[in-house]
């Protein structure tokens, strides 16, 4: 996912789209606990993702409040 996609999102899109990434890691992180993963990568891109995400959103809450 990259930024310039995320920026055209509302706050409400953003924070549905988090909610689902915490959720796919979630799994992710069960999966890898109980070794049943076999694509290791998903897990990083996917805390890479809502990384990405919590900062959109903090950028559109600081500009929304100025």
């Amino acid at each position: 996912m990259k930024a310039s996609d995320l920026n055209v999102m509302t706050l409400h899109e953003l924070n549905k789209e988090l909610v689902e990434l915490l959720h796919k890691q979630f799994v992710l992180r069960m999966q890898m606990s109980t070794q049943q993963i076999t694509n290791t990568k998903l897990l990083k891109a996917t805390r890479k993702d809502i990384a990405r995400i919590k900062t959109v959103i903090t950028i559109k809450k600081m500009h929304h409040d100025k």
